[in-house]
C-alpha cells in the first residue's frame, strides 16, 4: 500500500507513451491541414490566378512539402521530441536557430487559432439555418470563444480524447467533400449543371500551364492549403513506435492530401467554370457556400458541414504543435520552466496549452475589432512563418546527416538533397511572398501600415518580437545557449539504411 501511495503521490514525468496508435497520427495530420476549409479559402484565389490550371498547382505545391515529409521522417527517428522543429534545428544548427524556430511555429498556431474556430462556427449555423446568428458579429465572437475553449480543454483532457473526436471529424469532412465532388461532375457530364461547366481534362494538371508569374502567385497559396500536417509528428513522445510511426504518418498526410486536394479541385472547377472562380475569388471560404447552394440544392447543409467540421478539427489539432513546442523549450530552459508542466492526472502539457488558447484569444478579439480583413491580413502573414521553419527544417536535415550522406543513394537523395531542394523552393517563395505583400494593394485591408502591406508588418513584428524575447532570455537565463551542434549517431544511420 505505501507503494501505491508513493505512486500516486509521484505520477510519473513526461507526456503519456503510446496513448494513440499511427492511424490516428495520421488523422490529427489530416485534420491539422483542415482540408475542406483549406479548399474553400484557397480555389477561387488559385484558379484566379491559373485558370483550370488550379489542381496542377496543387500538384506542384505537393512537390517541397513532400520533401520537407522526408527531413521530418529522418529527423523523427533520430530525436523523438515533441518540440520538432526545434529540437532538431537546435541539435544540427545551434540554438539561436532552434529558438527562431520554435518561435514560428508557436506563433503561427495562435495567428490561425481564431479564425479557424470563427469558420467553424459561422458555417455550423449557416448548414442549421441559423444565418442570422452568422451575420451577428457579438454572437459569432462568443461562440468561438468558447469553442477555442472547449477545444483546448479536450487537448488537455488527454491525447486519446483528443484522437477520439478527430477520427469523427474527419470522417464528416471527407465524406461530405467525397458526396460534394461526386454530385458536382455527376451534373458536369450530364449537363444539369447551372453554371458554366467545363468537361475536366488531364491538362488541367499541367502547373505551368498559366505561366511562371502566375505559378508563384499559386504556389504560396498552396504552402498554406498543405500547411499543418506535421502536427502528427509533433505527438512522437505519445504515439507507439515513436521513431517511425509518426514520421510515416506525416508523409502519408501529404499523400492524401495531395489526392483530396486534386480531386475536389478538378470537381469545383468543372463544375462551376473559371470565370465564376475568379469573379468570386473575394469570397475567400464562402466561395464553397455558393458553390454548395448551386450544385446541391437543398442539400447545401452537407458542404457547409464539412467545412465547419474542418475548421472544428483544426482548431483542435493546431493548438497541439503549439503547446508541445512550447514544452519542449521549456524543458530546455529556452523559455521559462513553467510552460513545461505536465498535468499529474492527463499527462498533457496543460500550461503550455492553455496559455496557447489564451493568447490565440486575445489575438482574435483584437484583430477582430480593427476589422474581418485585419484578420484575414494575419492568416496571410502565416505563410512567412511557415515557409521559414519548414525550410530551416530541411536545411537541419541535411546538415545533421552531413557525414553519412555519400554513404548511399538513399542516403543522398531522402536525407540530404531532397530536403534541401525543398527547403530552396520555400526559401524562394518566402522571398517572393515578401514581395507580394510589400505592396498595400495585395492585403485585404488595402491600406498601408508604414508604407507596406499588413501582412508583411504582421509577419515582420512577430519576428522582431521574437528575436527580442530570444536576447532577453538569452540574458536572463543563458542555460539554453550552452547546447552545443552535433551529428548524427553512425549506428543510427546504419540502422536506418538496413530498414
Amino acid at each position: 500500500m505505501a507503494s501505491d501511495s508513493a505512486t500516486d503521490a509521484h505520477p510519473p514525468e513526461g507526456l503519456k507513451p503510446n496513448a494513440i496508435g499511427f492511424v490516428d497520427a495520421l488523422v490529427i495530420g489530416l485534420n491539422a491541414t483542415s482540408p475542406a476549409y483549406s479548399l474553400a479559402a484557397a480555389i477561387g484565389p488559385v484558379v484566379a490566378l491559373v485558370g483550370v490550371y488550379a489542381p496542377g498547382v496543387m500538384l506542384a505545391s505537393f512537390v517541397p512539402m513532400l520533401l520537407i515529409a522526408s527531413a521530418f521522417f529522418y529527423l523523427n527517428r533520430v530525436d523523438q521530441d515533441c518540440g520538432t522543429t526545434f529540437s532538431w534545428v537546435t541539435r544540427a544548427m545551434g540554438p539561436w536557430a532552434g529558438w527562431l524556430g520554435g518561435w514560428a511555429i508557436t506563433m503561427t498556431g495562435v495567428l490561425v487559432i481564431g479564425s479557424l474556430a470563427d469558420v467553424a462556427v459561422t458555417f455550423a449555423l449557416l448548414a442549421f439555418g441559423l444565418d442570422s446568428w452568422a451575420d451577428n458579429e457579438v454572437v459569432r465572437q462568443v461562440l468561438t470563444v468558447l469553442l477555442i475553449l472547449v477545444m483546448t480543454a479536450l487537448c488537455v483532457i488527454g491525447t486519446e480524447a483528443s484522437a477520439r473526436v478527430q477520427n469523427v471529424l474527419i470522417l464528416a469532412q471527407v465524406v461530405c467533400l467525397l458526396v460534394f465532388a461526386v454530385v458536382a461532375l455527376y451534373r458536369v457530364y450530364a449537363d444539369t449543371g447551372s453554371l458554366d461547366s467545363v468537361e475536366p481534362s488531364l491538362s488541367w494538371l499541367d502547373p505551368f500551364g498559366a505561366g511562371g508569374a502566375s505559378l508563384t502567385g499559386g504556389l504560396l497559396l498552396g504552402v498554406f492549403i498543405y500547411w499543418g500536417w506535421e502536427s502528427a509528428v509533433n505527438l512522437t513522445e505519445e504515439v507507439e513506435d515513436s521513431a517511425t510511426a509518426p514520421g510515416k504518418a506525416g508523409v502519408w498526410s501529404t499523400v492524401i492530401l495531395l489526392v483530396t486536394y486534386v480531386s475536389v479541385a478538378f470537381a469545383v472547377v468543372a463544375y462551376a467554370g473559371p470565370e465564376f472562380l475568379t469573379d468570386n475569388a473575394a469570397e475567400e471560404e464562402f466561395i464553397f457556400a455558393l458553390l454548395a447552394e448551386e450544385a446541391m440544392g437543398g442539400w447545401d447543409w452537407v458542404v457547409l458541414l464539412a467545412v465547419s467540421t474542418s475548421a472544428l478539427a483544426s482548431t483542435q489539432t493546431t493548438i497541439i504543435p503549439a503547446s508541445r513546442t512550447a514544452l519542449s523549450m521549456a524543458r530546455r530552459h529556452a523559455i521559462p520552466e513553467h510552460f513545461s508542466h505536465i498535468s499529474h492526472r492527463f499527462r498533457t502539457p496543460d500550461v503550455s496549452t492553455w496559455w496557447v488558447a489564451a493568447i490565440a484569444i486575445a489575438w482574435y478579439l483584437v484583430v477582430r475589432q480593427i476589422s474581418e480583413n485585419a484578420l484575414f491580413d494575419s492568416l496571410t502573414a502565416l505563410s512567412l512563418l511557415i515557409a521559414f521553419y519548414y525550410a530551416l527544417t530541411g536545411v537541419a536535415c541535411a546538415v545533421y546527416y552531413r557525414r553519412h550522406l555519400t554513404e548511399s543513394v538513399h542516403h543522398f537523395v531522402l536525407i540530404g538533397l531532397g530536403p534541401l531542394i525543398g527547403a530552396a523552393l520555400l526559401a524562394w517563395l518566402l522571398v517572393e511572398s515578401i514581395g507580394d505583400m510589400s505592396d498595400p494593394a495585395n492585403s485585404y485591408s488595402g491600406v498601408s501600415w508604414f508604407g507596406v502591406g499588413p501582412p508583411l508588418v504582421i509577419g515582420i513584428g512577430i519576428a522582431l518580437v521574437g528575436v527580442i524575447l530570444m536576447i532577453v532570455w538569452r540574458l536572463v537565463n543563458p542555460v539554453f545557449w550552452s547546447e552545443r551542434p552535433d551529428v548524427a549517431d553512425p549506428a543510427l544511420v546504419h540502422r536506418d539504411k538496413e530498414s
